[in-house]
C-alpha cells in the first residue's frame, strides 16, 4: 500500500512574503512580478496572514480604484491564515481546504516559511496522479 504524501511534496516553494505595512499595489506588482496570487503576510519577522489577488481585487471594487494607493496589506490581508507543517499529509490539507473553502496553505518548517500550497498546485498534482494512473502501460493508447 502506497503511503499518502505530505504538502511538501506538491507544495510551491518560495521564500516570497510581504510586510504587513506595505500598500496593495506593491503586492499586487509583488505579485504579478512572481507570477503568484497569494503571499505570506509578515509583521515584524513573525507570519501573520495571507494575501490574495481575489482578496485585492474584492476590496478595490468595494472602494473603487481611487482608494487603492492609501489602502496597506494590512486591510486587505487574512489574519488567520491556514497554517500547516511541512510533513503534514496531503489530504488532511486537502480535506481542510474544502471543508473551510480556503484556497491556500502556508507551508512552514518549524517556524519559517517554507512555501505555499494553493488550489492551483492541488489541481496540478490531481492532473499528474491521473496522467499516472490511467498512461497507457505500452505507451500507446490507440484502440
Amino acid at each position: 500500500m502506497k503511503k499518502i504524501p505530505s504538502v511538501k511534496s506538491v507544495m510551491t516553494a518560495f521564500p516570497y512574503w510581504i510586510d504587513v505595512e506595505e500598500d496593495v499595489e506593491t503586492a499586487r506588482k509583488f505579485m504579478d512580478e512572481h507570477r503568484v496570487r497569494h503571499l505570506p503576510v509578515k509583521e515584524n519577522g513573525k507570519l501573520v496572514g495571507v494575501i490574495s489577488e481575489r482578496d485585492i481585487n474584492r476590496k478595490l471594487l468595494a472602494l473603487g480604484q481611487l482608494q487603492q494607493t492609501r489602502l496597506r496589506v494590512r486591510d486587505v490581508c487574512v489574519m488567520k491564515a491556514y497554517v500547516v507543517g511541512i510533513d503534514e499529509p496531503l489530504d488532511n490539507v486537502l480535506v481542510n481546504m474544502a471543508m473551510d473553502h480556503i484556497g491556500s496553505a502556508i507551508i512552514v518548517k518549524g517556524e519559517r516559511l517554507a512555501g505555499m500550497f494553493t488550489l492551483s498546485d492541488a489541481c496540478r498534482a490531481f492532473a499528474d496522479d491521473l496522467r499516472d494512473r490511467f498512461r497507457p502501460l505500452n505507451g500507446n493508447d490507440a484502440a
